[in-house]
């Protein structure tokens, strides 16, 4: 008989995991119960978060904004501090899953899972956002590129967790975007998506540009090249197609059940020629 614990604060959550260190620990569990029914995860303890209220929440520290690991999709979306600061990151929610994915799923089950697939990854790289890790005596803090390792893979230690991450606000962008192909409308793994913050001027000229692929390498990829490439020159389609040129040549995808090598790069690049669009819709 497997135990679930579920602690209520930080401190039992100590205790639990000092007591029970081949524990797994989950919050809304939009993974791991697939991977118990399929057999692929044998633990004798799994460990709930989701009644640490601790783990909760959005706040306001100055030019920062703290999430909570624990906080869902759901909650984020409907909150006016992530709405107002993040567009990007909205709607990277507003395409995840189902709504009963995003009202179990959390922001920091997210990132733990470490896919390159996942939607909330793209803008938060491109946000620069650090992801806050606790443990038993002290907590620390590192920069998201540096906490993906691979597919799967992160930088936690035993007896750590997510606990929170870690996003300063940009308000010089001007244009907020985040666009996945998938092979349906909605409930799809995205098969290519991109994230984008571009501050562009009156007249048209970039003046600053980041962006984050998903889906189109191990883990999420950014290309400084491309950035450079379009700094200093107006938002126009011949600038964006040598941009593009450079995305599909730095990209890392692979063949699988949803999409060939080819077609990802091939989307990878075309991604980004629909900024066009967004910026004559005065899309955030």
């Amino acid at each position: 008989m497997r135990k679930v614990l579920l602690p209520h604060t930080l401190e039992e959550l100590s205790e639990v995991l000092n007591a029970e260190p081949q524990a797994t620990v989950y919050a809304g569990g939009t993974d791991l119960l697939v991977k118990l029914r399929q057999g692929l995860v044998d633990s004798p303890c799994l460990v709930c978060l989701e009644r640490i209220e601790d783990l909760k929440g959005v706040r306001e520290h100055g030019h920062q904004v703290f999430i909570g690991a624990c906080s869902s999709h759901a909650a984020l979306l409907g909150n006016p501090i992530i709405r107002s600061n993040f567009p990007v990151l909205t709607k990277a929610l507003e395409l995840l899953g189902s709504p009963a994915i995003r009202n179990m799923g959390t922001i920091g089950g997210n990132l733990c899972t470490a896919s390159p697939a996942a939607d909330s990854l793209p803008p938060l790289y491109v946000l620069d956002a650090e992801v806050e890790i606790w443990s038993r005596n002290t907590s620390r803090r590192m920069a998201l590129k540096a906490f993906i390792l691979g597919p799967g893979k992160t930088s936690l230690q035993p007896r750590e967790i997510v606990s929170g991450i870690w996003v300063r606000k940009a308000p010089g962008y001007n244009l907020h975007h985040f666009e996945k192909v998938g092979q349906r409308k909605a409930l799809a793994i995205s098969i290519a998506s991109l994230a984008a913050l571009l501050r562009v001027s009156e007249n048209g000229v970039i003046g600053e540009a980041r962006f984050a692929w998903g889906s189109v390498g191990p883990t999420i990829i950014t290309i400084p090249e491309v950035e450079k490439a379009l700094v200093g020159n107006r938002l126009s389609r011949p600038i964006l197609e040598k941009a593009a040129c450079l995305a599909r040549s730095a990209v890392e995808p692979i063949d699988d059940i949803r999409a060939s090598a080819k077609y990802r790069r091939l989307v990878s690049g075309n991604l980004m020629l629909r900024l066009l669009i967004h910026q004559r819709e005065g899309c955030h």
